[in-house]
């Protein structure tokens, strides 16, 4: 079965026809008095991005990245180009530079440098992976092959290699985060989300359908195996019923429908033709109390799917994703038509990135903490990290004056509400304890290998976790990535060195940017402790309800009223914003705004004569603020991207993490000047204002 591993939070990345003037009676600084070593512009800001045809109370995204956005092409290699992905291409640049020199060293075997080499140099060997044809998988393929009955099925389901309906994976136990459970949740597709299969409206999923059933026909004419149009149809028939039986994205992300503990012998009643009982004895996974069961009428009609369809079309569904899965590391062929559909149909992707740019990738995923100690010691000062650390203190303290002041939250729930904020955890730049990859064996000389290998590892690394206590060092990705991310079972707030670059941070940019950037991205991840879903646990990650009823109406209330406003966004004809599905992002983004306006305002009163910053290029201290926010979201999608975004992201499109959110605070309205005359515009009570 495939691991599954639970998703805990992530982040993860306009004037009239003239300018504003500015409101405040501060003298405008001069450009000397700015640092010149902004990495963006004289003090943080790309001003020349701006369009100022737009009032930004019109359309403060395009106002404050008009120009940016018309003349930016999104490379012939991505999907979507954005802030984000330049902070991502210059760490894989870095990245990239650690990797040639730890593999040039000629180190000795066993060595993290060994290892590193040796992956990328077996991702590079081209002429070998040729030569070797299928010959390296030949034994999995085998071993589906030699399969008879479903009982034979259900084994192989019971492994890390192969697809299954379902999918399994090892996590703190929300109901005592000191230990660790086996979560079990639907699976078993291979388009990205139900709506592919199901939707008959929409003309691009009929498009994807078609486009899949070609893809999966010739992954078998390739692998030299017989009827791959009737292989593929079959597939496609198994995996449209699993399909059906599958929550929605909105359900499956709600906390209090997902969290169904039970004992093993109730998850085998469940679905007794799964065999689980046999399954995780065989996984080693056996000795929990309980099992989390994400989605139990799935894993039901999982089951009996199961029984209904022949041994045949099992094995061939296991043959084809096992093929699809390690497309990398087979004869270009196999790669080709890898990217073809999942990259140039699915997303629009006009053009593979070179193999080496992807070795890069390859050894900074699997590898990620071995390269990331070497980035960390090269491009993440320690003065980084303290600057963060203060910048973090400064939102939690202006989050703990808000909690304090909420007039809809009653007393016993502001308790337990400034309890759980006391006992964030902030983890920056990267982790105490770096992982160990000494039982890891690379060669140079067998890419598939390697990978199986890895999966193994990994597999073990979580497998050996039921043994001991949780492990609350762990990091969920390396130091060079470009995101942060809230851990609502360990109450932990993450931003790793790569997302601590400007635009997001730059200590020598104008603060007002810092706040609206870095800030209000740490607001972010503090706000998805309080979130629709994050607000359904303690302060010890385990779930508990702390909310009276009083006041949890009044958050519901005003959640409901902003999942209406982004449920009429619709950046394609005919596709909207998921408002219930984006909830807990868009609480995220509101609520992070406040937090770091907030503490810039009392940044502010501490640092500056009067009260207020000075005025640069004709933009207040508070102006500046909204920019940042707005620029860090700039960003240009292929359609083909932005409708799997529409499907399967909980982050709502970039440009209504910038206007969507602006539009509800009353601070942006009296910083621009916006009047009912603009297209933004709400009322006063139609203004959300949760956190």
């Amino acid at each position: 079965m495939k691991k599954l591993l639970l998703s805990t939070a992530a982040l993860l990345v306009l004037a009239g026809c003239d300018q504003l003037q500015s409101t405040s009676q501060t003298e405008t600084v001069e450009d000397t008095q700015i640092a010149a070593t902004a990495v963006i512009g004289e003090w943080g800001f790309d001003m020349d991005g701006m369009d100022l045809s737009y009032h930004p109370g019109d359309d403060f995204f395009r106002y404050a990245n008009g120009t940016w956005l018309d003349t930016t092409e999104i490379p012939s290699d991505r999907s979507n180009w954005g802030m984000f992905s330049v902070l991502a291409d210059e760490a894989e640049e870095d990245v990239r530079a650690i990797i040639l020199d730890l593999a040039g060293t000629d180190p000795e075997a066993g060595t993290i440098e060994q290892k590193v080499g040796d992956l990328y140099a077996s991702w590079m060997d081209t002429e070998t992976v040729e030569q070797l044809g299928l010959t390296p998988i030949q034994p999995y393929l085998d071993e589906i092959a030699a399969a008879e009955t479903h009982a034979d099925i259900r084994g192989l389901f019971a492994t890390i290699h192969y697809m299954s309906p379902f999918g399994v994976g090892i996590i703190p136990d929300p109901a005592d985060t000191t230990r660790y459970t086996v979560f079990v949740g639907q699976g078993g597709l291979g388009l990205p989300d139900r709506d592919y299969y199901l939707d008959e409206e929409n003309e691009a999923y009929a498009r994807y359908r078609e486009g899949y059933v070609d893809f999966i026909a010739q992954m078998f004419d390739l692998a030299g195996m017989e009827d791959g149009a009737a292989r593929a149809q079959a597939i496609m028939d198994l995996e449209t019923r699993i399909a059906a039986v599958h929550w929605t994205q909105a359900r499956s992300r709600n906390i209090q429908e997902i969290y169904n503990p039970m004992p093993l012998d109730q998850l085998s009643a469940l679905a007794p033709t799964l065999d689980f009982t046999g399954g995780m004895a065989q996984l080693g996974l056996d000795s929990v109390a309980t099992y989390l069961v994400a989605q139990p009428s799935a894993i039901e009609g999982a089951g009996i799917i199961f029984d209904e369809t022949p041994v045949d079309v099992w094995k061939d569904y296991m043959t084809f994703h096992f093929l699809q899965a390690n497309a990398g590391a087979l004869p270009s062929a196999f790669d080709e038509a890898n990217f073809e559909f999942f990259s140039r149909t699915l997303n629009g992707i006009e053009e593979q990135r070179p193999r080496d740019r992807r070795g890069v990738l390859l050894v900074g995923n699997q590898l990620g903490e071995a390269v990331g100690q070497v980035y960390v010691d090269r491009h993440f000062p320690p003065s980084s990290k303290e600057s963060m650390e203060g910048l973090v203190a400064n939102l939690t303290t202006a989050f703990e004056g808000r909690l304090n002041n909420l007039e809809w939250m009653d007393d016993e729930t502001r308790e337990n509400a400034l309890r759980k904020l006391s006992t964030f955890e902030p983890r920056i730049g990267y982790p105490d304890e770096w992982q160990n990859y000494s039982e890891l064996d690379i060669s140079a000389d067998d890419l598939f290998g390697n990978m199986m290998r890895i999966t193994e590892f990994q597999w073990r690394e979580q497998v050996a976790d039921l043994d001991g206590p949780v492990d609350r060092a762990a990091w969920p990705y390396p130091p060079q990535t470009v995101n942060a991310s809230y851990n609502p079972l360990m109450n932990q707030i993450t931003f790793p060195a790569g997302i601590l670059q400007a635009p997001f941070f730059d200590p020598a940019a104008d603060p007002a940017m810092n706040y609206g950037a870095i800030g209000a991205v740490i607001g972010h991840e503090i706000g998805h402790g309080f979130d629709d879903q994050g607000r359904r646990f303690d302060f010890d990650g385990s779930i508990r309800d702390w909310w009276t009823m009083e006041t949890n109406a009044r958050f519901e209330e005003r959640a409901d009223r902003l999942g209406s406003q982004y449920d009429t966004y619709s950046p394609i004809e005919g596709m909207f914003v998921n408002g219930e599905f984006t909830m807990g992002e868009n609480i995220g983004d509101l609520g992070g705004v406040q937090m770091a306006y907030t503490a810039y305002r009392n940044y502010v009163a501490e640092t500056y004569e009067g009260g207020e910053a000075p005025v640069i290029d004709g933009f207040t201290g508070d102006q500046r603020f909204f920019l940042a926010w707005a620029q860090v979201w700039r960003r240009l999608y292929r359609e083909d991207n932005l409708i799997s975004r529409l499907s399967t992201d909980p982050h709502s499109p970039s440009q209504y993490r910038t206007n969507g959110v602006v539009r509800n605070l009353d601070a942006w309205y009296e910083a621009f000047g916006i009047t009912e005359e603009h297209a933004l515009y709400l009322p006063p009570e139609d203004r959300v204002r949760i956190w």
